[in-house]
This record gives structure tokens, sequence and C-alpha cells, in this order.
């Protein structure tokens, strides 16, 4: 016997902190909110965050830690709106994700990432039997053109400016 249920779709904001961005992705395992937390203080130790982690069974409760309080609050409050099983959030403050993808991407339970932005965010969440699943991002703004050497100027000029090129 073959048992279909509806799937519906949400879209979802994300508030992401003021001069802040947000790192999104999937894992699968309690220890997640821990490792991540070493990943980011090893690798960025003046970095502000908060981690938040759905568990996906058991329990099924929001983990959570980081070092500054307002961020900690914002990565569970993105959590428990998104409300999918073994997805983290992680708010950022004094840091960029640049400097931490490579190390977050290397905890071993860490699946995949879905975006690490400060744009405008939504999550397209997908629900079917009362569990939910990301099924991908929505990050910033549709192109308008395509860069023309002015930009192209302006591009590089900024990379110099902030210390990610020579």
């Amino acid at each position: 016997m073959n048992s279909e249920s509806a799937i519906t779709f949400k879209s979802i904001s994300i508030s992401i902190p003021e001069n802040g961005n947000v790192i999104i992705g999937q894992t699968h395992f309690i220890k997640t909110v821990e490792d991540l937390y070493e990943a980011i203080v090893n690798t960025v130790p003046g970095a502000r965050f908060g981690i938040a982690f759905c568990e996906a069974s058991g329990p099924c409760l929001v983990r959570h830690d980081g070092n500054d309080d307002a961020l900690r609050e914002m990565a569970v409050n993105a959590a428990q709106d998104m409300a999918c099983g073994h997805s983290f959030v992680i708010m950022l403050q004094d840091c960029y994700p640049i400097n931490l993808l490579p190390t977050i991407k290397r905890v071993p339970e860490v699946c995949s990432i879905f975006c690490a932005t400060a744009n405008p965010l939504k999550v397209i969440v997908a629900e079917i039997d009362g569990g939910r699943g990301i099924v991908g991002v929505i990050d910033g703004d549709a192109p308008k053109g395509v860069e023309g050497e002015e930009d192209i100027k302006e591009r590089k000029d900024f990379l110099r400016k902030i210390g990610y090129k020579l």
C-alpha cells in the first residue's frame, strides 16, 4: 500500500544582526553546538556569535550556545521559525563567514551549508507528516545587470580596501 502525504512549502524570513552575518546549514548529531562553538573560537577568537541547532529526534529541542546573548537569542529565534530537524543557525558579528566556512565545513557532523550572508534572507521550508526540512534559500536580490569597467574597478578597489587582495 502506497501512502502519500501532502507537502506544504513556507518562506521564512530570517533576521540578520546589524553589521553581521548568518550561516545556515544541515548537520546530524547532538554535539554540533559544542563543535561549532570550538570551530568558531579557534578560527576567529574575537568573533561574537550565537548558535542554535534543531534536534530531529528524542526531545527535539533547539540546542544553543555562543558568546553573545543577543546573537544567541537571534539564532534560537531563527531556528524556531524554521523548525527544521538537524539544521543549524550561526549569527555572527566581528568576523566574516569567509574566515569561518572552511573550518565549519570540516566539522565532522556538518553535512552541508545552505548560505552564509548579510543580505536579506528567506529560507524555503517544506513540511510533510510533521517533519520540516530546508529546501533552499533566497539570498538577497536578483541581478540587475552585468558589471562594466567602472564596476570592475570598484569591486577590485573594495577588496583591497578591506584587505582581501594586495
